[in-house]
């Protein structure tokens, strides 16, 4: 009976007590006991809670709610989460709480479930969605609102659908999410949050960088090394999931110091060298009635036709490196000579392994052309084509190319078709969006030029999803 009045007491003997197999590690116990401490006595702060890609900032609410429901039974009372989505993310979040109350004999048998509430007595947590087209007003949180991915949820619907369900009785209420733009509801609170702590020195931000999940949990760190080294440190993703970073919402996606990882000191060429493998990749622009010619190529006209040629260096890892040893561009070329021409290309002066296309609207066609054409020469042709999301997706993988050193430009040739390249680098924005999977919106702003020598290059990426070792014949002898 004593352990039991201590659980009740301190959730870190709660968990250990009543959660085997599950018991809070050293590093989330601080952030646990701050946030039951704060919705136990209904304080009324404001409180964030931010920890590193899946180390456990989920299990942490769910602890803490199952005791706040535990210890609120007889009293009674509504703790409301919000989350970006009702299915699947306010799911996960109410199945993960079902499942611990459940499993823990102090509970199960007071907990009912009914739909988005589960109930232990008299108090039940009410989970809900924080789209912009839910309707989630009218409930009442007294004991507690809790934002679940905040980052995701637009601060003028939670300004004014969900603050006020914790106005009346002053409720506590908890940020938890993952840092992302500076623009974002959770940043805002954190940004308000940090204030507070400086003025008062009350702790109310807790955040937990993978650094130090990985002084508890060593496999952990030794995944999130594997992670980084796969992406890159300064890649968006390892900088805000795991190092707790924000990034600014526009930005250049191509800053000097990473411009600088991708200058080699190969020469540029324009034949292929025996024995190694190329790649062509083509960004696909509109041609012209007149036409233009294999040699006409304009930076102040509307987009070229972009061609990036890549040597891939196989490596022991199994992970390519691409070196860029040459770049075209034809601007109004008709279609008609730029498949002769590609084609030649392909066969006879690189001899390539393969072409990346971009296979969007009237790249389609030259596309089919092109796979009829070299289906006989062992040229193997991989349609891409650019949607929104399989924009930001190719976006995100270029960076993590560049990022890791598997991606180089050949020396400064002081050609113009170089310098125009470099400056569309320079000019190449992006903004995330926000929301599931990070959405990326990026390219040169149409007011200051063209994208088209970025996107060929970037069509890299697109070749690091196929499988590019040797295809081996096996068979049996007759």
């Amino acid at each position: 009976m004593s352990a039991l009045r201590d659980a009740l007491r301190d959730i870190e003997r709660f968990s250990a007590l009543t959660m085997p197999g599950k018991s809070l590690r050293p590093y989330q116990i601080e952030a646990a006991r701050t946030l039951a401490h704060h919705l136990h006595t209904r304080s009324g702060e404001q409180l964030a809670m931010v920890f590193s890609r899946q180390s456990g900032k989920d299990e942490v609410l769910a602890q803490v709610l199952a005791w706040v429901l535990l210890r609120n039974m007889e009293r009674g009372g509504n703790l409301v989460i919000a989350a970006p989505t009702l299915r699947p993310q306010a799911m996960i979040s109410r199945d993960r709480l079902r499942d611990r109350l459940l499993a823990n004999e102090l509970t199960a048998p007071f907990t009912t479930v009914r739909d988005r509430a589960i109930t232990v007595g008299n108090a039940q947590a009410i989970f809900v969605s924080a789209a912009r087209t839910a309707n989630a007003r009218g409930l009442t949180a007294d004991l507690g609102l809790i934002a679940n991915e905040a980052q995701d949820i637009r601060p003028a619907t939670w300004d004014a659908v969900f603050d006020p369900m914790a106005a009346s009785t002053n409720a506590t209420t908890i940020f938890m999410g993952t840092v992302w733009t500076k623009h974002t509801l959770l940043a805002r609170q954190m940004a308000y949050l940090h204030q507070r702590e400086h003025e008062d020195g009350h702790k109310r931000l807790f955040l937990v960088p993978w650094q130090r999940v990985a002084r508890d949990v060593p496999a952990y760190g030794t995944r999130v090394q594997s992670r980084i080294a796969q992406l890159g440190e300064q890649h968006p993703f390892v900088r805000t999931e795991y190092f707790l970073e924000e990034l600014d919402g526009q930005q250049s996606l191509f800053p000097p110091q990473r411009i600088a990882l991708m200058r080699g000191n190969h020469p540029r060429q324009y034949s292929a060298t025996p024995g190694k493998k190329y790649a062509l990749l083509l960004d696909i622009a509109g041609e012209e009635e007149q036409g233009g010619d294999l040699s006409s190529f304009s930076t102040s006209r509307r987009d070229s036709t972009a061609l990036t040629v890549v040597e891939i260096e196989q490596r022991s890892d199994g992970r390519p490196r691409y070196r860029v040893v040459d770049r075209r561009a034809w601007t109004g070329i008709r279609h008609t000579d730029l498949h002769a021409h590609i084609v030649h290309l392909a066969t006879s002066i690189w001899k390539a392994s393969w072409i990346v296309i971009d296979a969007t609207g009237i790249g389609a066609g030259i596309t089919s052309f092109l796979e009829t054409s070299l289906r006989r020469s062992g040229v193997r042709v991989i349609p891409f084509t650019f949607t929104a999301a399989s924009k930001s997706a190719l976006g995100w993988d270029f960076v993590s190319l560049i990022e890791t050193g598997r991606f180089t430009e050949y020396a400064d040739d002081n050609e113009d078709i170089t310098a125009e390249y470099y400056a569309q680098l320079a000019a190449t924005e992006y903004s995330v969006r926000g929301g599931p999977g990070n959405s990326m919106q990026w390219g040169v702003p149409a007011a200051v030029g063209h994208d088209d020598l970025v996107l060929s290059a970037a069509l890299c990426a697109a070749l690091d999803e196929v499988d590019l070792r040797p295809r081996i014949a096996t068979g049996t002898d007759g």
